[in-house]
C-alpha cells in the first residue's frame, strides 16, 4: 500500500486541527492544470484533531475509489482512524477511533500491514494492524525511545515526530526531535508478537531538533529537517545494512534574515532530485535547495514568503508542477507554481481552510 501517486491526483485532504477552529478533514478537488483547490466536504465533529493524514490507493490505482484514509488523531491520549474512500469527496468512517497507547501523535504511515503513528508526546511509536476492510486492529503495540538532548525546554526526553518507510520497504526510520536521532526499525518485525523493536539509532547534530525527513528519488540519500537550529542534514542511506550516515548540513534560512527563533516543519524533494523545499513556521517562507546531481549535498539559495502564517506542512503534488503549503495561524492552504528551471515557486493562489496542518493528494 502507498500514498496515490497519480500525476493528476484530482483531490487533496487537508488536515486540521479542530482545538483552534478546524472542520476536521477537507476535502477539496484540484485542478491539475492550474493548481486550484475547490472545497468540496469536511469532517467535522467525526475526529478531534486530524492533524496528519495518509491514505492508500484504490483498486484501480491512483485517484480511483476504494481507498482508505487514515488520520491521527492528536490529543494527549491519542488515537488513529480509519476512512472509506469509495466515495473519494465524503471520507466515511471505518468504525470508531482506535487509541495508539501513546500521546500526541503528530504523524503516521501504512507500512508492513500496520498502520504506524509517532507519539510527540510520550515518545514513542505505535503500530495498529489494518485488517483486510481496512480497518484497525483493537490494540497498539508500543515502542518508547530513550533519551535526551541539550536544549532542555524541548529535549527532556524523546519525542518522535515522525515515521517513514525507506523506499526499499524493509525498513522504518523514526525521527525524534527529543533525541536528536533517528531510530531504525527492520518492517519484518511488524507482525511479531512483540512489534517493531529498534534495529539501530542514527545519531544527528546535538540540539539540531529533527523534525522530519525525505528521501532522494535515488534512494540511497535522505534529508532530515531540523525544527531547532533551522538546518537540513543531508545524509547517506544504505538500504542493505540499514545505516543512516550524517553527510553535512544546510541552513534553511540566511543567517542576517533569521528571526529570533524559526522552526522548519516539512521538507519536499522534486521528482528528479533536482531541488528541495523546506517551510519555515517564523520566518514564514519556503526555502529553495539546490540539490547536486550526486543528492549528497544542497545550497540554499533563496525563500520565497509562504503566503500565510505558520506553515506547518509543504506538499508536492506529484505532477511536481504545484507545491501546497499548509498555514496553520492563518488558517489557509496557499498553492505555488514551481519553475521547472530554477526551482522557485510563485504563488497562484489559495483556499481558506481554518487551522490546516497537513496536504495529501489521491
Amino acid at each position: 500500500m502507498s500514498e496515490a501517486s497519480g500525476e493528476r491526483a484530482g483531490r487533496a485532504y487537508i488536515g486540521s486541527f479542530t482545538s483552534a477552529g478546524g472542520r476536521g478533514i477537507t476535502t477539496a478537488a484540484l485542478d491539475a492544470d492550474t493548481g486550484t483547490l475547490t472545497e468540496l466536504h469536511h469532517t467535522e465533529g467525526l475526529l478531534p484533531d486530524p492533524s496528519y493524514l495518509t491514505l492508500t490507493e484504490g483498486p484501480g490505482g491512483p485517484g480511483t475509489p476504494g481507498g482508505r484514509l487514515y488520520a491521527v488523531s492528536e490529543r494527549d491520549i491519542g488515537a488513529a482512524a480509519a476512512f472509506s474512500l469509495a466515495d473519494r469527496d465524503r471520507p466515511e468512517p471505518l468504525g470508531e477511533p482506535t487509541p495508539v497507547r501513546g500521546g500526541g501523535p503528530t504523524h503516521l504511515t501504512v507500512a508492513a500491514g500496520h498502520v504506524i503513528t509517532a507519539n510527540y508526546g510520550t515518545g514513542s511509536i505505535s503500530a495498529l494492524p489494518v485488517r483486510a476492510d481496512g480497518t484497525l486492529g483493537s490494540r497498539a503495540v508500543v515502542h518508547r525511545h530513550t533519551g535526551s538532548g541539550p536544549e532542555t525546554a524541548r529535549q527532556e526526553g524523546p519525542h518522535a515526530h515522525a515515521v517513514v518507510p525507506d523506499p526499499s520497504g524493509r525498513w522504518l526510520l523514526a525521527v525524534d526531535l527529543g533525541t536528536d536521532s533517528v531510530w531504525i526499525y527492520d518492517l519484518r518485525d511488524a507482525g511479531s508478537e512483540g512489534g517493531l523493536q529498534p534495529y539501530a539509532e542514527a545519531p544527528l547534530t546535538p540540539g539540531s531538533g529533527p523534525r522530519h525527513l525525505t528521501f532522494h528519488p535515488d534512494g540511497a540519500h535522505a534529508y532530515v529537517v531540523n525544527e531547532l537550529d533551522s538546518t537540513v542534514t543531508v545524509c547517506r542511506w544504505d538500504a542493505a545494512t540499514g545505516t543512516l550516515d550524517a553527510l553535512t548540513h544546510v541552513p534553511t534560512v540566511s543567517a542576517h534574515a533569521s528571526p529570533d527563533r524559526n522552526y522548519p516543519s516539512e521538507l519536499a524533494v522534486s521528482r528528479d532530485g533536482r531541488f528541495a523545499w523546506a517551510a519555515n513556521r517564523g520566518h514564514d517562507s519556503i526555502s529553495v535547495l539546490d540539490v547536486s546531481a550526486a543528492g549528497d549535498t544542497m545550497e540554499l539559495t533563496g525563500t520565497v514568503p509562504c503566503g500565510g502564517h505558520w506553515p506547518r506542512d509543504l506538499a508536492l503534488h506529484p505532477s511536481g508542477r504545484w507545491l501546497y503549503i499548509a498555514n496553520e495561524r492563518s488558517g489557509d492552504v496557499t498553492w505555488f507554481a514551481v519553475d521547472p528551471t530554477t526551482g522557485t515557486p510563485h504563488r497562484a493562489g489559495t483556499l481558506a481552510v481554518p487551522a490546516a496542518s497537513c496536504v495529501i493528494f489521491g
